[in-house]
């Protein structure tokens, strides 16, 4: 029986992976890493850098740290626009798929809205008393010697199904650091770390 394109699972499918941070002057880096079976961190997959002080939004990652061969990347269509569309593009230049964020639903809830060939989702701030925390400060209130960001997770699903495609849940480090699943094969690997990323350099946007 042959498989309905919309249905087909994408070129590159990476069920789990970590996202951290690493933070310098000029430059915001990400690690993208693969989850191993016992939950471990595994190979590094991608090494991101977002430019700062750029007029288009742009993020490049590349295969190692030697940042030798660019493997895949996201860029804003708009300028320094809250509303921007950001597009995927693979190792070739083509457009592997597309993700913006909702300013107005995003003033009280984060949400974004993301696309792939046969899949379009919504991703939205798993507990909205925490979104509107989050609003207020940009801390919890100073505990010891230690403050304690905010813990957010994002949950997207697919539009039409209801179906989980992607979960970003933050997890508690003094450098911002996040554990990604994609349950949904359709979801290539690119575009789900890509929007990872995204969730952390442009969420204050």
């Amino acid at each position: 029986m042959t498989v309905p394109p919309y249905q087909q699972p994408a070129a590159m499918v990476v069920p789990a992976f970590f996202v951290s941070q690493r933070i310098t002057m000029m430059i915001n880096r990400y690690e993208v890493r693969a989850a191993n079976p016992d939950g471990s961190e595994g190979q590094l997959l991608a090494l991101a850098e977002q430019k700062r002080m750029k007029l288009k939004e742009e993020v490049v990652f590349f295969s190692d740290e030697s940042k030798n061969r660019p493997v895949f990347s996201f860029k804003a269509r708009q300028r320094l626009d809250v509303h921007a569309q950001h597009d995927v593009y693979d190792e070739q230049g083509m457009v592997l798929g597309t993700f913006s964020k909702d300013f107005g639903a995003s003033l009280i809830r984060s949400t974004w809205h993301l696309s792939a060939p046969g899949l379009e989702a919504v991703g939205r701030e798993r507990r909205p008393v925490i979104a509107v925390l989050r609003r207020v400060w940009d801390f919890l209130p100073y505990i010891g010697d230690v403050w304690v960001p905010f813990v957010f997770h994002f949950d997207f699903v697919d539009t039409a199904t209801g179906q989980t495609v992607l979960v970003s849940e933050r997890k508690k480090a003094i450098r911002d650091r996040y554990t990604v699943t994609v349950p949904d094969p359709r979801l290539d690997f690119r575009v789900a770390a890509s929007m990872a990323v995204a969730l952390d350099a442009l969420q204050s946007r």
